[in-house]
């Protein structure tokens, strides 16, 4: 809202001499540096404050899993509150909504996503709660089935609008491959001899996998103190490099990456995310006073895999959320192997951060 502020009433700051002091709203690298401290600051101010309320109405983790040794290793943790992932969609909002550009396209569709992937991790978290409450020993949320049907529902949709809203410009659905240059060189023209362009069949299945992979992706890291959060600070600030590198013609003329008009602006989203992990962080970090709980971790995780899609590096996303990958691996690769072998397992026990704690590995050292 600052920045569209500033930009609808400029000749009047103009006039009354405010507009010098505003102007640096118009930059889009400060918009994002901002946005970083901004929702740091957020979080960090009504961190406390949330904490003490949720911990009144008794949103507490049951850290119960199907392992007697994790349950051992965890149980300490019974009484820490969760669905702290609240405090961080709500800052990641705040911050959006005060430093980016309200009427770009992507910014709204981001929102879109914030705002969908935080009711379902919400509804999921309330539902382990009161179920638990209701019979010990239960934390039957949403199935997973039901979270993907709504995850992927949400990745059908964006992947409808990017595709539709970049239409007449092929550099918004070119498939952006290892060791390739999609780009020629001195031009932000497309080499069109030696790229791939998604049609809309193959750009929906590439969304759906993407945003809805990398929800699932945070969903799982998120067992240890610090992980998720920490992680995602770091893939967000990666991220809002990126959305600066292909969202300004200079930048990606420079690079040999396509250019995404509008989508510079995605920086200031991922500065949202950064600084909202970071914030967390002071509360997240061992000993966790709060978990983020699927509160958090869903829409993190479906907002990143959305910016990989609208500024074409969804394979950097494997690279740079490196982690996050490994994790998933780990419980697709136990999953098939059990079922395979009639029982027999590759891993302690899966997500793999729970096969080193259960080795012996202390949880800061996992985490680290």
């Amino acid at each position: 809202m600052l920045f569209n502020f500033v930009q609808f009433a400029q000749q009047w700051l103009d006039q009354v001499g405010l507009y010098r002091f505003l102007q640096v709203f118009n930059q889009t690298t400060f918009r994002a540096v901002a946005a970083i401290i901004l929702a740091f600051i957020i979080v960090l101010l009504l961190g406390k404050r949330t904490i003490r309320w949720l911990m009144k109405q008794k949103i507490g983790d049951l850290a119960e899993f199907g392992h007697a040794d994790l349950n051992r290793l965890t149980k300490q943790k019974g009484s820490t509150p969760t669905m702290g992932g609240a405090l961080i969609s709500l800052a990641v909002f705040a911050t959006i909504a005060l430093l980016a550009d309200m009427t770009n396209f992507y910014v709204q569709m981001a929102l879109l996503c914030l705002v969908w992937l935080t009711i379902l991790g919400g509804v999921d978290d309330w539902l382990k709660l009161t179920t638990a409450r209701r019979s010990p020993g239960s934390r039957q949320g949403l199935h997973s089935w039901e979270k993907l049907v709504f995850q992927v529902g949400i990745a059908l949709l964006l992947g409808f609008f990017i595709h539709h809203h970049g239409m007449n410009n092929e550099q918004t659905r070119v498939l952006v491959l290892p060791f390739q240059r999609p780009v020629i060189p001195g031009t932000t023209q497309l080499d069109l001899e030696h790229v791939f362009i998604l049609g809309p069949w193959a750009f929906g299945i590439l969304t759906v996998l993407v945003i809805a992979g990398s929800s699932n992706a945070v969903n799982l890291t998120d067992g240890m103190d610090g992980l998720a959060s920490g992680i995602m600070a770091i893939v967000g600030f990666a991220f809002l490099i990126l959305c600066l590198i292909t969202g300004i013609q200079n930048y990606a003329q420079f690079m040999l990456t396509p250019f995404i008009p509008g989508g510079a602006e995605l920086a200031v989203v991922a500065g949202a995310i950064t600084g909202a992990c970071l914030g967390f962080l002071w509360f997240n970090c061992h000993p966790a006073q709060v978990f983020m709980g699927d509160t958090g971790s869903l829409p993190l995780g479906g907002m990143i895999g959305f910016i990989a899609v609208v500024i074409r590096q969804e394979l950097l996303l494997l690279l740079i959320g490196g982690v996050l990958v490994a994790e998933v691996m780990s419980v697709v690769l136990q999953v098939g192997y059990f079922k395979l072998s009639g029982g027999s397992r590759i891993f302690r026990c899966a997500p793999i951060h729970h096969h080193f704690h259960l080795g012996g590995w202390g949880e800061q050292q996992v985490v680290v």
